[in-house]
């Protein structure tokens, strides 16, 4: 059986940045030329970044996209990588966009991957399966493509497909099992969310079994504005043997050795019917619709001189790990890709704050997180401690900036009471931290959580304010479990807990008027979260929750809070994703909106 090294380039690229993910791929496939691999592949629209949105529709972009591609392909032979095939994603284009009258069917914007080989491109493929539903818009951005390309190299014919190809039945994979191919390169912008890494396993060994080969399946790692991407490149075998899997979070080749069949193009033995409840007539049409192109490149691979190369499978981690690494991940790279020296914070001393504090002094370093203590008169004087020793714990840059005789100001101005005063304290807030980012560049980090942002339990122009938020799509009962497990982090790896102990088992509470506690306003975090979990993330309706035995007063109470405040969220900051559906790009309902469940 002849034998492939092949590597999976599992990194980030920067939507946009065309020169600088060029150099990253020529930078990656030195390292995977130096490791002795005969392949190297690289993630979806590798050379563009992902999602690139409505720059597609620029015809100035795709034309600077299909351009590197062609420079790339030079400059990696220019580089002695002329031997090396070398897989990386793209935007390319054979008609135009779909908002131009020119318009044809059939024609148009492409998800592409390439096969770059011997300075030139040696074949391409064009995506088949276009999602469009959650955070996936490609239906309005791209036409699919209606053959499989298939390449033979080495003696193996490998087949060429884009990330959503593998989470639908039939198409691609049941047309590289009708080719014969040995090996499925599968290049992919997958994004993060809590436990997909347990479900892609499964699909990915669902769909060797289907194509009767083995799956190259390699995803990007990184931060894109409300995405976080997390790598957990693999490769299964047609059996379902998982072979090797990268870590997630981190950028790194993942490099191993396989034995593959010899190319004969004799159609490999059928598997099973892919996704559940399908067909084989299904996906026998499906199959039906794409022809097989064929390329052969290149001549005898270079033999291999070393011993076998595996590439081991990572250990799985906790969920609250994987949560962490994500948040983590995506603001570090929001504030570098879009250029923020450092970002600054409200520091309260409760549970969210500190949480957020922590985060940012992971993701960017204590020298590089500024936070303010912002003490009213009705702040505890444990609180202003316990956010004075989170400050000392990690050692970021902390001051304070008393907002009394801020609000006194107002207050003999205006007559105001109650909830206005209330607001106005957060509002006094918003405008200091707004000041210091206007003042010395920093990034305003906001703190609410998804159970607050869900019900509207925040201050619009108050707390809400600030660029980014890393909890927007943290449950309050997560942040609570998130802090938990950082400080036993820290205690197990011989360092300082960063977040007090207080700020994690007190009472949460806004401190805007005397003795004010959240549970004032909110039912129980545990019950409110649950109730959230089903209708947001569930889209559960009001018989339903009720029927998961929650109380009708409460199911009525809370979904009309969450109805209501609509209008609060549309002006929200981004923040990270981890849920199956965040608010923003997954969760889009009108503001104006007279429909109410059991009404």
């Amino acid at each position: 059986m002849p034998s492939l090294r092949v590597a999976l380039a599992q990194v980030n690229s920067t939507v946009g940045d065309i020169p600088g993910n060029a150099a990253a791929v020529r930078h990656w496939s030195r390292a995977a030329a130096d490791a002795g691999a005969h392949l190297v592949a690289f993630p979806e629209m590798m050379l563009t970044g992902y999602p690139i949105e409505d720059l597609v529709f620029r015809n100035s972009f795709v034309a600077a996209s299909r351009a590197a591609l062609r420079t790339l392909a030079a400059d990696l032979a220019a580089d002695g990588l002329g031997d090396l095939a070398v897989v990386v994603g793209y935007v390319d284009a054979d008609g135009p966009a779909p908002t131009s009258s020119d318009a044809v069917p059939g024609s148009g914007r492409r998800d592409a991957s390439a096969l770059l080989f011997g300075g030139g491109i040696a074949a391409t493929y064009f995506k088949h399966h276009l999602p469009n539903y959650g955070v996936f818009d490609e239906d309005r951005y791209f036409e699919p493509g209606d053959s499989l390309t298939v390449v033979r190299l080495g003696g193996v014919d490998v087949a060429l497909t884009v990330c959503e190809d593998l989470w639908q039945a039939g198409g691609p994979f049941a047309a590289a099992r009708r080719a014969g191919v040995g090996l499925v390169v599968n290049i992919n912008a997958s994004p993060y969310e809590l436990n997909k890494d347990d479900i892609r396993l499964s699909l990915v060994k669902r769909r060797a079994a289907e194509a009767g080969a083995t799956i190259a399946y390699v995803n990007t790692v990184g931060g894109q504005d409300e995405l976080v991407f997390d790598g957990d490149s693999m490769i299964v075998t047609a059996a379902g043997e998982l072979l090797t899997r990268a870590g997630q979070f981190t950028a790194e080749l993942l490099v191993h050795d396989l034995d593959l069949p010899a190319a004969d193009a004799t159609a490999n033995p059928a598997g099973p019917v892919g996704a559940a409840g399908e067909s084989p007539r299904v996906e026998q049409r499906r199959d039906e619709e794409m022809a097989i192109e064929r390329f052969v490149v290149g001549a005898a691979p270079r033999p291999l001189t070393d011993g076998p190369a595996v590439g081991g499978i990572a250990e799985r981690v906790t969920d609250e790990a994987e949560i962490w690494s994500a948040l983590t991940l995506g603001l570090h790279d929001y504030v570098e890709k879009n250029g923020f020296r450092s970002v600054v914070l409200g520091l309260s001393g409760g549970i969210d704050s500190a949480v957020v504090a922590a985060i940012a002094v992971d993701a960017l370093g204590p020298q590089r997180v500024v936070a303010v203590s912002m003490p009213s008169g009705y702040s505890s004087t444990h609180s202003r401690d316990d956010a004075a020793d989170l400050a000392k714990r990690t050692g970021l840059d902390y001051r304070s900036e008393p907002i009394q005789p801020m609000v006194d100001a107002f207050l003999a101005n205006m007559s105001l009471s109650g909830l206005a005063v209330e607001n106005l304290q957060a509002r006094v807030r918003g405008v200091i931290l707004m000041a210091l980012s206007n003042q010395e560049g920093h990034l305003v980090l906001t703190t609410g959580n998804k159970s607050e942002l869900a019900v509207g339990y925040s201050t619009l122009y108050g707390d809400s304010v600030g660029g980014f938020n890393p909890l927007k799509d943290v449950p309050k009962t997560m942040v609570w479990r998130l802090a938990k497990w950082r400080n036993q982090d820290a205690a197990r790896r011989g360092g300082e807990p960063p977040i007090p102990e207080n700020s994690i088992v007190k009472p949460p509470s806004a401190e805007l008027r005397p003795g004010q506690v959240d549970s004032d306003s909110l039912p129980d975090y545990e019950v409110l979260d649950a109730i959230l979990a089903g209708y947001i993330d569930g889209d559960q309706g009001r018989e339903d929750l009720i029927a998961a035995g929650h109380d009708v007063a409460l199911v009525d109470r809370v979904l009309r809070m969450v109805d209501l405040a609509e209008y609060k969220r549309r002006q929200s900051a981004p923040g990270t994703k981890i849920s199956i559906k965040a608010f923003g790009r997954d969760r889009r309902l009108p503001i104006t909106n007279r429909f109410r469940e059991g009404v």
